[in-house]
Formats: structure tokens, sequence, C-alpha cells
């Protein structure tokens, strides 16, 4: 009878082994021809419908303030691609479909485009790149301090995400991507500032990201209250 296969990490050569196992290169293939090329088609839609709305195609519009509705519009997407990259681990562990994270790079790329798109109106539409402006609200307004720092870790991590600069980094690679719960916890505290009124949107985000992280901190306590295995034989 065959050993049951324990898998304790999630890199790309382990999640590529488990799913290979039985009747895994069918799963492989789809994963690679069918599912990863429909996610990234439904990923780019909430670029399309910006950039329908910017052109008024198919009677789409961006209203009275074309600048003030990019913002709002990247910066939701980008906060809930960022939720969604942190939920793959969850999924993973609830369902025990260990493909699904093969999808988590790709998710957190594009959580990271939404965001920097988010940023980059700010910068142009809103700021017109007035250096100045730009410097006194990172520093004077809180919203945007905390929203510069989500960016940044962004930015640390899309520059890493690479298979060379995880073999590169080795164990540092997973300290700089450790800052995705930092850029969640930071892109929902910055939407939650910004809400002058009615919280609700960002207070769901908020549980959200609390269960989600509240998932990982049970786990790994349930981990350390295990005591390790002994060696057969050994008293």
């Amino acid at each position: 009878m065959a050993t049951p296969t324990r898998w304790r990490t999630c890199t790309a050569d382990s999640t590529y082994v488990a799913i290979s196992n039985g009747h895994g290169m069918n799963t492989i293939n789809r994963v690679r021809f069918i599912l990863k090329p429909a996610v990234f088609a439904i990923a780019l839609v909430p670029f399309a419908l910006a950039a329908a709305g910017i052109f008024g195609v198919a009677g789409q519009s961006l209203g009275a303030n074309p600048a003030e509705a990019l913002l709002e519009h990247f910066g939701i997407w980008g906060l809930r691609f960022l939720l969604l990259g942190l939920a793959v681990t969850p999924i993973r562990k609830l369902t025990g479909l260990v493909w699904i994270t093969r999808f988590r790079r790709m998710i957190g790329l594009f959580g990271a485009f939404y965001v920097a798109l988010h940023f980059s109106v700010y910068l142009v539409l809103d700021q017109g790149l007035a250096l100045a402006p730009i410097l006194e609200d990172i520093v004077k307004r809180p919203y945007i301090t905390v929203g510069f720092a989500a960016v940044l870790i962004l930015l640390a991590m899309t520059l890493t995400s690479t298979a060379r600069a995880r073999r590169r980094l080795g164990k540092r690679w997973q300290q700089i991507h450790y800052g995705a719960y930092a850029a969640g916890i930071l892109g929902v505290w910055h939407f939650w500032w910004q809400v002058k009124k009615d919280i609700t949107e960002p207070l769901a985000y908020a549980i959200i990201l609390a269960a989600l992280l509240g998932l990982r901190l049970a786990w790994r306590l349930k981990r350390r209250s295990v005591p390790p295995a002994r060696a057969p034989g050994v008293a």
C-alpha cells in the first residue's frame, strides 16, 4: 500500500507533482490551457470596462468626474484581487483543490496591476504629476500615506515575482512576499479612511480580511500545538 503524501509547501513544483499524480496530467492541461487563459480574460474585464467608459463604448460613461470614477474603480478592483490572492491558501486547505495554488501569482499580479492603475490615476489625472502636492498628500493625509505604503510593498512583490528572483533571493523571497498580508491590511485601511459616511463596503472587506487572516493564525497555532513525531524505536 502506498504511503500517503503530505504536502508541506505549495511551491510551483510541488503543486505540479500533486496534480500530476493519478489522473493529474488531464488536470494540469486543463489548468494550463483552459482555466488559466479563462481566468486571465476574466481578470481583464474591469480594465475593459474602464476603457469602455473612457472612450464611451457601448453606452459606458465615467460620469461628471472621470478621474474620481477611475480612482474608485481601479482601487476597488485592486483590493478585491488582493483579497482573492489571500484567499487561495484557505480555499486550498478547506477544499483540497491543490491545483488552485497555480493561480495565486496571476491573481496577485492583477491586484498589483489595478492598484498601480489606481495610483497612476491619482498621480496623473488628480494631481497632474505635481510633485510638491503629491509629497504633501503622502506626508499629511493618513489614508494616502497607508495607500502609498501598500503601493511600495506591491511594487517589491511584483519585481520579485519571477522564478529567477525566487531562486536568487532564497529565504528573503518569502519574507518579501509575506508583504501580501500587510498590503491587504493597508488596502482595507486606506479604503476605510477614504470613505467619509457609509462604511458598509469597507467594513465588508475588513470582515473578509479578518476571516482570511484569522484562519491562517488558527492553522499556525494548531501546527505549533502538535508535538513533533518521534522516530520509530525511540523511547
